[in-house]
């Protein structure tokens, strides 16, 4: 199922008694959620993430704005009649009720020619259930399982009606870090295997990054960037999009071009024809650092931390933004952890360069 969202705004009342100032969660949005695709909307707390995921789902209604599910416009259609799973954060699972009354729960509420058989409701709460990999726990209470077998639960409620559209709403934030890979992996292998559309609001971009289709960056209600995870991580469209994404984020120092080259400090890193001179910020991706003794790039060596096939250097900078540098290298080179400083060579394809005011892209030819 396409979704459509059109130009869509949600502005919410000051909740400051001495101020009018109107609060602009979401702001003009406008994009299409192609069929049978997963997509992440990432972005910090207070982006209008997940008020966007509401507004799709019928919790909220825009306050400008259209919302499309194929060819429907279901704008002022309730919740119900979407035809939309949802799943929150807290799993909101019924305690009293077993894991299958709980899956059950959405297709007893069915009328008129949506109404099934007890047969076939057992039958679809089963499949729903096994998909998940929980058919085995069905007689189980939800404070008889695990955070990761509540989430999947809860999935399977939302799946049960096979509906049009899976929302999900920050929904490994509440299970610890070697569950959420497991969860995250179920939740793509699922999205997969369904082909339902799917939209997944959360602020960790390793998780948006690693299952998502698309991924939508957000900051303050708006669009920042739109693609593939990949081509978004390698040509970011502004310095918050680079500093977003990546772990280890990105390193940041204040630039300056003359005459065609980079300069960092006193070390001039690259050529960059067709660049006006200018003072610049310039992003540095941990991996974009080639230890070369002769390098024109040198900083300051803190540390060195082995970590099996990568080495992590930790550096200084007096242009660095940021307290310290991390580079990351492969663990067949050499270096010296006593030595005073560590130079470097810098990956053309893993630097950029950003205006100093407005922090959009610089771009520029790469030789």
């Amino acid at each position: 199922m396409k979704v459509v969202l059109q130009n869509l705004t949600k502005i919410f009342p000051s909740r400051n008694k001495k101020s009018d100032e109107e609060v602009v969660a979401v702001n003009d949005f406008n994009f299409t959620i192609p069929d049978g695709k997963l997509v992440g909307l990432l972005g910090p707390s207070g982006c209008g993430k997940s008020t966007t995921l509401y507004m799709i789902s019928g919790l909220q209604k825009p306050t400008a704005g259209k919302i499309f599910f194929g060819d429907d416009d279901v704008t002022e259609l309730t919740t119900e009649k979407r035809g939309v799973g949802l799943v929150f954060q807290n799993y909101a699972l019924y305690p009293h009720m077993t894991v299958k009354q709980n899956i059950l729960f959405p297709l007893q509420n069915l009328k008129g020619a949506d109404k099934l058989t007890k047969e076939e409701m057992q039958e679809k709460a089963y499949l729903a259930a096994k998909l998940v990999q929980i058919d085995g726990l069905m007689d189980r209470k939800p404070s008889e399982l695990s955070g990761g077998q509540q989430q999947r639960v809860a999935i399977a409620r939302a799946l049960v009606k096979m509906p049009r559209v899976l929302l999900l709403d920050e929904p490994l934030s509440n299970l610890d870090a070697r569950l959420r890979l497991q969860t995250r992996e179920e939740i793509r292998r699922i999205q997969k295997a369904t082909g339902i559309t799917t939209v997944f609001v959360t602020h960790d971009q390793e998780e948006a990054m690693s299952i998502s289709d698309i991924i939508v960056v957000m900051k303050l209600g708006v669009i920042q960037q739109i693609g593939a995870p990949q081509d978004v991580y390698d040509d970011p469209t502004n310095l918050f999009v680079a500093k977003f994404l990546g772990t280890p984020p990105i390193n940041v120092f204040n630039g300056t071009v003359k005459g065609n080259k980079l300069y960092i400090g006193e070390d001039a890193v690259l050529d960059v024809p067709g660049v006006a001179d200018q003072e610049v910020v310039v992003g540095i991706r941990p991996e974009g650092f080639i230890l070369d003794e002769n390098g024109p790039f040198h900083c300051h060596l803190r540390s060195v931390e082995v970590m099996g096939r990568d080495v992590s250097i930790v550096s200084e900078n007096e242009a660095s933004v940021n307290p310290i540098i991390r580079s990351i290298i492969n663990a067949d080179n050499k270096v010296d952890a006593n030595a005073e400083t560590v130079r470097y060579a810098i990956k053309p394809h893993k630097i950029f360069i950003f205006n100093k005011q407005t922090e959009e892209r610089i771009h520029f030819e790469v030789k």
